[in-house]
């Protein structure tokens, strides 16, 4: 056992099961047949084709099948997916004309010059071969690209005023959301840890390690931080973070090490804790018991929740407008 596993969280990451079920043109075949003649929608003056759907489902296909347990489960998330990105392809049209249809508005070139370098840099690692294969990939030009970038930019621009829009959430609501669901604030006994690991590398016996360990001690008590002590003596891979490993829940960590932490307040720490890999103290830089979490300690919490549900049944009504006075037509 090393100073770094006894953090792990004592459960394991289980792998899904499952397969890669279908092939990446297999699924596209599926999709063929469900629009047999390549278009699957006519929005305002725009066709959205089969071709359009493939580029914007092809990333997702490889992590749905190793996710999928059998074939028909993967078939069913796969017309999901498809609905869904038609559905969101035909949002982005009306969304982009809402936006070209006022005069007022408009995108810099600068602003989309910078997009594209940034787009270069981040996907094709500033290599133009590498680009201008994607291009010839996807039977685009370089002014088509162009379109498309701006377009983007014209689609963010419009969702994120829809979501500024919305008022801030009253205290009255807090407070209610606060009592109708306190189970959702319940915390379990977490420390804010640090530590410092002393290790048998100069071949230091217990006895050896455990007298430099009361030493640092006394330091502590003297008055110097745990963290700088950390610094100079710890041999833990966090020692030049002054051994900081953050908040720790109780079943975080193992009995040897909990069971003396959780004994102690905010800014004290274990006596000497000797182990097969060293001598290790624990120090509380601060803490938090079991229990409902007060209103005031959550309150920005549940103003972010609100203001996200508000926010997001807002934009799912104006998308709704947009969808009711536009003109769209499906395959």
């Amino acid at each position: 056992m090393t100073s770094r596993r006894l953090l792990i969280p004592l459960f394991l990451l289980a792998g899904t099961a499952g397969g890669a079920f279908a092939q990446t043109a297999r699924t596209t075949d599926q999709l063929s047949l469900r629009f047999a003649d390549g278009i699957v929608a006519i929005v305002e003056d725009q066709v959205i084709t089969v071709d359009d759907v493939r580029h914007e489902i092809s990333a997702f296909l490889p992590q749905m099948e190793r996710e999928a347990h059998s074939q028909a489960e993967f078939d069913q998330k796969l017309e999901a997916l498809q609905d869904s990105t038609i559905q969101d392809l035909i949002d982005r049209v009306l969304i982009i004309k809402e936006f070209t249809k006022d005069d007022k508005k408009h995108i810099p070139e600068a602003y989309v010059d910078t997009e594209i370098a940034e787009r270069l840099n981040d996907q094709f690692d500033n290599d133009r071969s590498k680009f201008l294969a994607y291009l010839r990939a996807r039977g685009k030009t370089i002014k088509d690209f162009r379109k498309e970038v701006a377009e983007d930019i014209m689609y963010q621009y419009e969702i994120q005023e829809q979501r500024k829009s919305e008022g801030t959430v009253s205290p009255v609501r807090i407070e209610q959301y606060y009592k109708e669901n306190k189970d959702q604030f319940y915390q379990e006994d977490s420390i804010h840890m640090r530590l410092v690991q002393l290790t048998h590398n100069n071949g230091d016996s217990d006895d050896a390690l455990i007298g430099k360990a009361n030493s640092i001690l006394s330091r502590l008590g003297n008055g110097e931080k745990f963290g700088d002590l950390a610094k100079e003596f710890s041999d833990d891979s966090r020692r030049s973070k002054g051994g900081d490993w953050g908040w720790q829940k109780r079943t975080d960590l193992l009995p040897e090490f909990s069971e003396p932490l959780f004994a102690l307040k905010k800014g004290e720490a274990t006596s000497p804790i000797v182990t097969p890999n060293g001598v290790f103290i624990l120090y509380v830089e601060d803490r938090k018991y079991a229990g409902i979490q007060p209103l005031d300690e959550v309150r920005g919490q549940i103003e972010h929740i609100l203001s996200q549900q508000l926010s997001t049944q807002a934009l799912a009504q104006w998308k709704e407008r947009l969808r009711r006075d536009g003109y769209v037509k499906h395959f």
